[in-house]
């Protein structure tokens, strides 16, 4: 792998120091350049592997946050709260605060894409802890930074039970068990005096409906029934243990 030119070095320094780190830290920089290169300006050297690998790391962070701090909460809430720290608004909100688009190498249209850049920031940000990792093979130039955010968010989704994407957590559990997604059948509600139990979602899966919650909304519905589900194969699952 080709060493990184001088002007990329400075800039790869600045984010680093954003970070907290050192720039004596043992940092693989040009894992580093690479974990900050869209596939627009190659499509062979890029960030999508470093993403893959970071995508790991920032799930195993999070996790080991919540073991150490919150010791009190079920599974179903560990992985509910996991969802939404893991998730691309969380983090490339946190992308946003370093300025990690001011290091993103981004070539052709994507520059004016507003629309995939949450996107692209966040997949940016997984990229960037993969280097990290692989930096070091440990945790150990990630989580000094890393751990006080998802500890203040991990706070702030307990105090606010709206934030916990259920969805996303029997989601993730159907897919580990059977490879297979949870089917949501939503009916309308026509009773005006009930706005907030306009919609009523069903969660199914393989024939066998697991979940039933009402919502004013039809996400909230389905959320509401996800929780629901999720509690019956955390709960089948520990009986099964």
């Amino acid at each position: 792998m080709s060493r990184v030119y001088p002007r990329r070095q400075r800039q790869l320094e600045s984010l680093v120091q954003k970070l907290g780190l050192s720039t004596d830290d043992p940092i693989k920089w040009e894992l580093l350049d690479l974990a900050l290169t869209h596939a627009t300006v190659s499509e062979s050297a890029n960030y999508e592997q470093l993403e893959f690998v970071g995508d790991a790391v920032v799930r195993l962070v999070a996790a080991v946050v919540l073991w150490e701090n919150y010791l009190d909460c079920s599974v179903g809430d560990f992985a509910a709260i996991r969802s939404v720290l893991v998730s691309d608004r969380i983090l490339a909100k946190l992308a946003r605060e370093y300025g990690l688009e001011l290091y993103l190498l981004v070539a052709g249209s994507a520059t004016a894409d507003l629309v995939g850049q949450e996107s692209r920031l966040a997949d940016a940000f997984e990229a960037v802890l993969g280097a990290l990792y692989l930096s070091t093979r440990n945790l150990d130039l990630i989580r000094p930074w890393l751990d006080p955010h998802f500890q203040e968010l991990a706070q702030e989704i307990r105090l606010d039970p709206a934030r916990l994407n259920y969805k996303a957590a029997l989601q993730e559990w159907t897919q580990g068990e059977f490879k297979v997604l949870p089917e949501y059948r939503v009916v309308e509600v026509n009773q005006p005096h009930l706005l907030h139990e306009r919609f009523v979602a069903e969660v199914w899966l393989h024939e066998k409906m697991l979940g039933k919650g009402k919502g004013r909304s039809i996400k909230a519905a389905e959320q509401a029934a996800a929780k629901i589900a999720y509690s019956v194969v955390t709960e089948e699952e520990k009986e099964d243990e």
